[in-house]
Formats: structure tokens, C-alpha cells, sequence
């Protein structure tokens, strides 16, 4: 058994002082307010929060951070010039070097506040798409990075079929193809799984996977009993394109094909229409917003509001990591939404802190988000006396903190982070990891 004494902690959607967390096999067993700790707790100074769920990562992507600024003049590029320098960084990538990049991507991500990630995986072959020995090698690499990060991850395994609609990949796509989807599907199922290596399924987009295959990625998901992702509408191209080849908009392709349900995650949503608002509010599904990567790529100002109260549930996720930051993650969702509505407070702390816990668990499919008996105890703690939260009312901390005040982390009842610093990969090893790819 482990236990914890928390100076605050998040119960019941706001901040409560003097909270004692028990934990056995990784659970919470016992919440009980205590002014003091008791023999034997383990002391949590500062606001402590439920572990946060990272909804949607490329971790590879994390490469690219401070790479892809175009220096010419006035023209900071496009997501299309991003796109290609992310398909360069693909092509170099192995499954060892993969482990090494995606071990420094989680354990960032661990000395944030993150204890879960959904990987959303498409990297599967050689450069050429001749599959590996192990046709999995890169997900079991994946898996190998998590636990040395300890992180839990959902790898949502990826179908990637066409560069568009009725069109073969380009040469530099070809190992993010299968070749089918019987054959993606076959492919997945081999997959081992643990208590912290779950797996779930993923459609790129529909400029990747075409309707009658959408319909096997959502059908392989129910079969499972696993989450289910896809992109959706992040730029205008992909709803033109979508228009041009099947009359409908992105989302309207979804509902045809069956997608549409609470197991499913559509990740950015930016440029959907009232009626795509409607339609995704009322099947519940969830939408994965990722604003720090949104914003850094020009994609627009997303509707999270309108999709909020039309019944969809909010997560937040780091995308390709320009941040890996959870607080900056929920400051952007609420800047985007001032943008667009011209006024503040359009989602409160709480409802910035559910999009990163109960929400981010629920779009991966997994057990979490709140301090609460019999779920996972996974906690973070945040200095409230820092240059940066000191004389915040306690309730708004999640709107000035960032990952720089993260102190500790736990999963399943035990330190990942003490004192700033990781349990097992030291952030000069991060940094060094980093290094090698320039």
C-alpha cells in the first residue's frame, strides 16, 4: 500500500485542502480529508490534480520543434511545407530510433503532468512498404519508450491507404500503408497488450481512408472493444476534397460509413459546419482538441464551444509537441474561443480541467481522471507558490500554471517525477536524445 497526504487537491470539480490518498496494486482505496499527514504518507505540497490524458500525439513529430520556421522573408511557411519536412523526418526513422525519439518525447511528457497518452500510430514499415521481421516493430517500440518514460499509452494503430481520394500513397507514404485494410486489421490484432500497453484503432482521415474502409476501422474497433480515431476537417483542403469526391462534408462521410458514435474520437474539428456540429454533438463522440499544435500551424480557431453544447465531450492532446504542456493546452482552448467570440470566460477551470482528465481517458478508452476510489492513482502535483501561480485563487491555477510547476508525478501509486525530476531518464539524456537528430 502507498499513501499520500496532499496539501490541496482537485475533489469534486474544485480545490479542497488536507486530502489523504491510499493506493494498493496502483488504485485508489481510500480519499479522506486529513489537516495533517499522517506516519508513513508521502507529502504532495502545492494543488494536487487527477493524472492528465494526453488524447493525441505524433510522437515523432516531436523532432521537428524548432525546425520547420521557413526563414525566407516574410513567408513563415504553411502546414503543407511542415508536412513535408515531417515526411523527411519519417523517412529516416528506424524502430531503435524511433524508441529513443518517443522515450524522450513521453518522458517529457511525464515531467509535464501527462500519465497517459493516445499515440496516434501510423509509422508501420520500411521506407519502401516491405513490413519489418515483426511487422509490429515500431509499436512494440512505441511500448518499450512508455514504460521506460512510465506513461500509460494507448497506441490508436493507424489505416493510411491513399494520399487522396482514389489516389495510391506517395513514395514517401508507402510505409504508412498496409496495403488494405483487411490487411491493417489483421496486423493489429497481434498486437500484445498490459494493464499500461492498451491498443486502440485508428482512419488517418478521409483523404487517406475511403468510406467503405472507414466502415472496417469502426467495425474492428466495436469488435475490440477499443476507441476509435480519426482526423477530422483540420484545413479547408481536406473538406474540398471531400466535397469534390463524395458530395458530403468530412463528418457527413463518417455518419454514412457508420463512424459515428461515443467510441469515437475526431481530432481538431476545426472547420466543421453548424450541421456537422449537430450531428457529432448528438452521437456523443469525442473531439480531441490540440490548440498549441493548431495554432503553430495555422490550421484556424476551432467551434469547442458549439461542439461542448451540442453534447460532444472536449479532450486536449499536444498533436506534434511545438509544446508539451497541459496547462498551455487548456489556456489555448479558452484563447482560441475568446478569439472567436469576442468574449472571456467561455469555458470555466473546470471545464479546462475535465477536457484534460475525464475527457482525455475517456477518448483513450481508459480508466481515470478523477481522485476517486477504485480508479487509478495517478496524481500531480503543481507549486502554488510559484512566480507563476503565486495569489492565484486556487480554482484558477489551471488557468497560470504551466509545466514548469509540476513538481511531482505519480501513476499507479508510484513516483515517476520527485522534485522536479524524472525517476529513471534524466533530462540531460532527454535533451541529448534530441540533440542527435539535428
Amino acid at each position: 500500500m502507498s499513501s499520500f497526504w496532499c496539501e490541496s487537491a482537485w475533489l469534486d470539480g474544485g480545490p479542497a485542502r488536507g486530502v489523504r490518498v491510499e493506493s494498493t496494486n496502483g488504485r485508489t482505496t481510500s480519499v479522506t480529508r486529513e489537516p495533517r499527514p499522517l506516519d508513513g504518507d508521502r507529502e504532495l505540497r502545492g494543488l494536487v490534480f487527477p493524472g492528465f490524458a494526453n488524447a493525441h500525439s505524433h510522437a515523432f513529430h516531436r523532432g521537428l520543434r524548432g525546425r520547420t520556421h521557413q526563414r525566407s522573408g516574410t513567408d513563415g511557411g504553411t502546414f503543407w511545407t511542415w508536412r513535408t519536412a515531417m515526411y523527411a523526418l519519417a523517412g529516416r526513422l528506424d524502430p531503435d530510433g524511433y524508441r529513443e525519439l518517443a522515450t524522450a518525447a513521453f518522458t517529457e511528457m511525464v515531467l509535464a503532468g501527462w500519465t497517459a497518452v493516445g499515440e496516434f500510430h501510423y509509422l508501420h514499415h520500411r521506407p519502401d512498404g516491405t513490413p519489418y521481421d515483426d511487422p509490429n516493430a515500431f509499436a512494440l517500440a512505441l511500448r518499450d519508450a512508455a514504460r521506460t518514460a512510465g506513461i500509460r499509452l494507448t497506441l490508436l494503430d493507424t489505416l493510411y491507404l491513399t494520399s487522396a481520394p482514389g489516389k495510391p500513397p506517395l513514395a514517401e507514404q508507402r510505409r504508412f500503408s498496409d496495403g488494405t485494410a483487411q490487411a491493417w486489421a489483421a496486423r493489429v490484432r497481434a498486437i500484445p497488450t498490459d494493464e499500461f500497453f492498451r491498443v486502440g484503432v485508428a482512419a488517418h482521415s478521409v483523404r487517406a481512408v475511403g468510406p467503405a474502409d472507414l466502415t472496417v476501422v469502426a467495425e474492428t474497433g466495436w469488435d475490440l472493444g477499443v476507441p476509435v480515431h480519426v482526423h477530422l476537417s483540420e484545413q479547408p483542403a481536406e473538406n474540398e476534397a471531400c466535397r469534390q469526391a463524395y458530395g458530403c462534408t468530412p463528418t457527413e462521410l463518417l455518419d454514412r460509413a457508420g463512424a459515428l458514435s461515443p467510441a469515437l474520437t475526431v481530432v481538431h474539428a476545426n472547420h466543421v459546419t453548424d450541421a456537422d456540429v449537430a450531428l457529432l454533438g448528438a452521437r456523443q463522440v469525442s473531439v480531441a482538441a490540440c490548440p498549441t499544435t493548431e495554432a503553430d500551424l495555422g490550421d484556424g480557431v476551432g467551434r469547442n464551444r458549439a461542439l461542448a453544447d451540442a453534447g460532444a465531450v472536449l479532450a486536449l492532446g499536444t498533436d506534434q509537441h511545438a509544446v508539451i504542456d497541459p496547462f498551455l493546452e487548456t489556456r489555448g482552448l479558452e484563447a482560441a474561443a475568446r478569439l472567436g467570440s469576442l468574449r472571456r470566460g467561455v469555458f470555466d477551470p473546470a471545464e479546462l480541467l475535465a477536457a484534460l482528465t475525464t475527457g482525455g481517458h475517456r477518448g483513450l478508452g481508459l480508466e481515470g481522471g478523477s481522485i476517486v476510489v477504485g480508479q487509478p492513482c495517478d496524481l500531480v502535483a503543481v507549486d502554488t507558490g510559484s512566480v507563476r501561480t503565486a495569489g492565484s485563487d486556487p480554482a484558477q491555477v489551471p488557468m497560470t500554471a504551466t509545466a514548469q510547476d509540476v513538481t511531482d508525478v505519480v501513476v499507479a501509486g508510484e513516483f515517476r517525477v520527485r522534485g522536479g525530476q524524472h525517476e529513471t531518464v534524466p533530462r540531460e539524456r532527454v535533451a541529448e536524445i534530441l540533440r542527435s537528430l539535428t
